[in-house]
């Protein structure tokens, strides 16, 4: 690896892996982010074993969390009451290792040979070291780490040294409660980082250490939630261990021995982790339960990957930097879906504490494309997930006087946790988020069952929240007014766009519900406020209009250096607010989304005004410009597009890596590939594809998990390949023309698609999406 900056990241081409090939201090924190692993429950950061040797490291438990009074400045009715933050539960991963008296540390001793590779087809890391010791001797050290897949709560290390002379190693294998040791991540300065909390969160309850085996008990001070943890120690030798300790925030099991060039010594650390709502006699019991071998949860750990990669894999021929990139992207998607079990998926998955482990809208727009179509068991998992909420949700529509149910901007525990309303409650986009990845896996699985059920329950509470929220003006249209949309630089305004198609859409998708508890008249009024929903129009800009005041707002000052970006860390809010300026794709989303309510020509010319003054800000915007620029005919702007968010996280581009993988992004990548280059739309009379490979491909290769069948699809120059591997046969469109795919691959050619017409607007924002790949890549 060559290390350009602290902050730019350079990695050798490896189509299965993120190697390290050797180590330069100044992105610790990065790059334990990108050395993660996870199972979508459980997760561990990339940290190297010596504790001095870290930046961020941390162990996290899916939805464990502390809870802590909100104070405002000042309050008012309906404000945020309560916050919730993800802890780090105890850390199990931590060693040191002293070598005839030295400590080896990758900060203070010579360094002879590193690599170090997270493996994609596994899900194994692995980390070899070979050190010059001041006593003379060279020492190798071989680090292996995985997790459980279905053994969701399990960990084993597997640690070897060995040298090419005799020497003397203390080993000291630890268990530590990171949540109450000090630490400087400076979170006050970006709101996009989790924050700490002060004071003592976790109480230990239980203590325990004996010969080698630890078992510890910790209650959260507030929450009373519980975590417990087992953990065993076992050699390849006879030597028994020095000593085992365990308080309330520190264990150890310490091994003094002599080592022979003949010999190695091998230790595996077996650890089990349980967590619990409320005060349990038996968790200790159920984390000891936990405890798995490391071969035997290698071997469960690359089972579980040979079935992902086979149905979720996507190729790219003809760019292998793009295609490790896209495994990586991949692989984080595995790591925080995977058995994720009746939790959501946080923003950051189990890798970071970044945006304090919330759900957001990014779960069900971002991610769940991805998981409807390559595991829609787990897509059904979360989507009965945020139904489980509704008995909240339905107390916050009423805290905020609007009917149905209203679901939390972020949270973790079903309660709204935004303190900051004008960017947190006022999206109340996320109910159409929810409804619409109800409806969307409803259609892509073909499951009546759940539509006919929990779906229509999440349909149906939704849309009466809209119905009550919005209002018939004069004009006779239906506005929606006083809510923010996904673009955060512009908040609390009337008839955002994408607000109200999304609206529109949920309005539609429950009125087609022929459902007991919804009468006939409530349906009629649903079509009626769909059909009137207001729209923004410029008829000057010929443009949606993102509100319906963005078109008066003053243009942004595009000479604002680069210093400057985001915009979020250098000026008030209300400086942005006042401006054309946007953090991320808007209207453009909304016409993704949507797509069949709106003409090529508004496609294009509402990506032609926004994408210039997009500035990227945030990490979802990339791949949906990617998305759009690939509809309209722009394929170097989507690759542009694409690339970035690709990279956003191994090439660290918005500075925040360390705080966790941006899971959301990650989804994007999967979308851009499926929905941008192979142009795939669903939700419509049958599936839909307008292909668009950028030029430099060979070929782009994927399934689909599509209505009870497996399908592959395969797009070269010129020529799209479907076939039916599992499943009946069906019918698809390719560019409005009709085609019946079965077993047997069926060709479609492709015509050269007209180039678009330029854009009539101004780029006042050339750097616009941060793009990546240099020629060195």
């Amino acid at each position: 690896m060559t290390l350009v900056t602290a902050d730019r990241l350079r990695f050798p081409v490896d189509a299965w892996g993120l190697l390290e090939t050797s180590h330069v201090p100044g992105a610790e924190g990065a790059l334990e982010t990108l050395f993660s692993l996870g199972n979508g429950h459980l997760g561990i950061r990339g940290s190297h074993t010596a504790e001095a040797d870290a930046a961020l490291p941390g162990t996290f438990v899916n939805g464990f969390h502390e809870t802590f009074d909100i104070r405002h400045a000042e309050n008012a009715y309906g404000f945020a009451k309560q916050g919730q933050r993800i802890l780090y539960v105890p850390d199990t991963h931590e060693t040191t290792v002293w070598v005839d008296g030295e400590q080896l540390t990758l900060a203070g001793s010579e360094v002879l040979d590193y690599r170090r590779r997270l493996d994609f087809a596994t899900g194994v890391y692995e980390c070899t070291i070979v050190w010059q010791t001041a006593s003379g001797a060279s020492v190798t050290t071989r680090e292996r780490r995985v997790l459980g897949a279905q053994s969701r709560s399990s960990l084993a290390i597997d640690f070897e040294i060995s040298a090419d002379r005799r020497i003397v190693v203390d080993f000291e294998s630890h268990v530590i409660n990171r949540q109450d040791q000090p630490t400087e991540d400076h979170s006050e300065h970006d709101p996009r980082r989790a924050g700490r909390h002060a004071g003592r969160v976790l109480e230990a309850v239980a203590t325990e250490g004996a010969n080698g085996s630890l078992r510890l008990a910790w209650s959260t001070v507030t929450s009373r939630q519980h975590v417990a943890i087992a953990v065993d120690h076992a050699t390849n030798t006879l030597h028994q261990p020095f000593s085992t300790e365990a308080d309330g925030d520190r264990g150890g099991v310490r091994y003094v021995l002599q080592i022979d060039p003949s010999e190695a010594f091998r230790l595996e650390k077996r650890v089990g982790y349980a967590v619990a709502p409320a005060a349990d006699p038996e968790l200790v019991d159920a984390a000891a339960a936990a405890v798995r071998g490391f071969d035997e949860l290698a071997a469960e750990s690359a089972a579980h990957y040979e079935r992902y990669w086979a149905t979720a894999d996507i190729e790219i021929g003809g760019s292998p930097e793009l295609q490790q990139a896209v495994r990586w992207n991949l692989f984080q998607l595995a790591q925080a879906t995977s058995h994720a079990g009746v939790a959501g998926i946080p923003a950051k998955g189990v890798t970071g504490s970044g945006y304090e482990g919330h759900y957001f809208w990014d779960q069900e727009i971002y991610v769940l494309p991805y998981l409807t179509y390559t595991a829609p068991e787990a897509a059904r998992q979360v989507i009965d997930f945020r139904h489980a909420m509704l008995p909240a949700a339905t107390a916050r529509a009423a805290e905020l006087n609007v009917d149905g149910a209203l679901y939390p901007w972020r949270t973790i525990n079903g309660q709204e946790a935004s303190a900051y309303y004008a960017a947190g409650t006022a999206q109340f986009h996320i109910n159409a988020a929810i409804a619409y990845a109800a409806a969307r896996y409803a259609w892509a699985s073909g499951d009546d069952a759940f539509l006919a059920g929990s779906g229509a329950d999440v349909l149906i509470e939704t849309a009466r929240m809209w119905a009550s929220l919005g209002f018939f003006g004069k004009n006779g249209q239906f506005h929606i007014h006083g809510v923010t949309g996904p673009d955060e630089y512009t908040a609390v305004v009337n008839d955002n766009l994408y607000t109200n198609v999304m609206a529109r859409f949920n309005l539609r998708a429950a009125a087609a519900l022929d459902h007991p508890n919804v009468s006939d008249t409530e349906r009629l009024l649903w079509s009626h406020m769909a059909e009137r929903m207001a729209m923004p129009y410029d008829p000057d800009m010929r443009v949606h209009a993102q509100d319906a005041d963005f078109m008066s707002l003053e243009p942004w000052d595009w000479e604002t250096p680069r210093s400057k970006y985001p915009l979020l860390l250098h000026f008030h809010p209300l400086v942005i607010y006042r401006h054309q300026v946007l953090k991320q794709a808007d209207a453009v989303l909304a016409m993704f989304l949507q797509w069949q309510d709106f003409t090529a020509e508004d496609k294009q010319r509402a990506f032609d005004f926004y994408d210039p003054i997009t500035t990227g800000d945030s990490t979802l915007s990339a791949c949906v410009q990617g998305i759009m620029a690939a509809e309209v005919g722009y394929t170097e702007e989507a690759l542009r597009h694409f690339t970035t968010a690709a990279f956003i996280d191994l090439d660290n581009l918005h500075h925040n890596t360390i705080d966790g993988v941006h899971t959301a992004s990650a989804g994007g990548v999967w979308s851009a590939l499926v929905n941008g280059f192979a142009g795939f739309r669903d939700q419509g009379a049958l599936p839909y594809f307008d292909p668009r490979l950028p030029d430099d491909w060979e070929s782009l290769a994927f399934r689909l998990q599509l209505q009870g069948r497996t399908l592959s699809i395969r797009l070269t120059p010129g020529l799209l390949q479907l076939a039916v591997e599992s499943g009946d046969p069906m019918d698809v469109s390719v560019r409005g023309s009709i085609v019946s795919v079965g077993t047997e691959p069926t060709a479609v050619p492709l015509e050269p698609t007209p180039a678009p017409v330029p854009s009539v607007f101004p780029r006042a924002f050339p750097t616009a999406g941060l793009s990546v790949l240099s020629p060195q890549r």
